[in-house]
């Protein structure tokens, strides 16, 4: 199906705002974007959705690693890439299996899991909790389940932002190390996907043409975020962030 000559004006306009948004959670907020997945997710079919976001995401990876990639922590980045590149066959072996149906709804409640963790990393930072070790055994077990974790979200909902983002704050980087490492992780995970996408049929030419004219949108948002990074209220947009997220999932759910 031809996405593009399908797409309303608003419905079009919409998918452009969720572009511009993902550019600026790139280099800015890093796990807002799952209010454009939220966006896409209601704007096209719900395993349709996944295919088209993805080159978006890229695209906001790319500049976020251009913007941000002397601060990247390398050995945090190795030690997740194993347990993300078992999640990814996980989450590719579910999409085999699953219908749209299933896929819309599994986002559902991988947007509302999210919105929750999202809290609860929050008041724990508020807390004071001391980060682990990384290197300790411990450590690394807890590296191993959030690899796993965020390889499948990422996968099936493009979602693994706040869970990447948990372990990041948890384990103690500051706000420039954690957008460097984050935005090189997210760029080799997310090209990764690229063959899995596309042996799914979730990337296609109908898929690739909307999205070169979204793309656009993801420039400016991305500027935007860079400017914003030390000035934005992170308190009030991470707020903003969750309820959209929530609304976003029960919107799906109940669709």
């Amino acid at each position: 199906m031809d996405m593009m000559t399908h797409l309303t004006g608003w419905e079009f306009a919409a998918l452009a705002c969720a572009a511009l948004l993902v550019g600026f959670s790139k280099t800015a907020v890093s796990g807002a974007n799952t209010v454009s997945l939220a966006i896409f997710a209601a704007v096209l079919p719900a395993r349709a959705s996944t295919g088209v976001l993805l080159p978006v995401l890229i695209a906001g990876d790319v500049l976020a690693v251009l913007t941000y990639r002397r601060h990247a922590h390398w050995p945090t980045l190795w030690r997740l890439f194993p347990a993300v590149g078992a999640g990814v066959v996980v989450g590719t072996l579910f999409l085999l299996w699953a219908d749209d149906g299933a896929v819309r709804i599994s986002i559902g409640v991988i947007l509302l899991v999210m919105a929750g963790v999202t809290v609860w990393r929050r008041r724990t930072a508020e807390t004071g909790e001391p980060a682990e070790d990384t290197g300790s055994r411990a450590g690394r077990l807890k590296a191993r389940s959030y690899g796993v974790l965020g390889g499948f979200t990422t996968m099936v909902a493009n979602a693994g932002g706040p869970v990447m983002s948990m372990y990041l704050l948890s384990a103690g980087f500051r706000k420039l190390g954690f957008l460097g490492t984050s935005a090189f992780f997210f760029l080799i995970v997310n090209v990764s996907k690229l063959p899995f996408s596309v042996g799914l049929g979730l990337i296609d030419g109908d898929s690739l043409l909307l999205d070169a004219a979204l793309v656009l949108f993801v420039v400016p948002g991305a500027l935007l975020g860079k400017w914003a990074v030390n000035r934005i209220n992170q308190k009030l947009f991470e707020r903003l962030v969750i309820a959209a997220t929530v609304l976003g999932g029960l919107q799906l759910l109940l669709r």
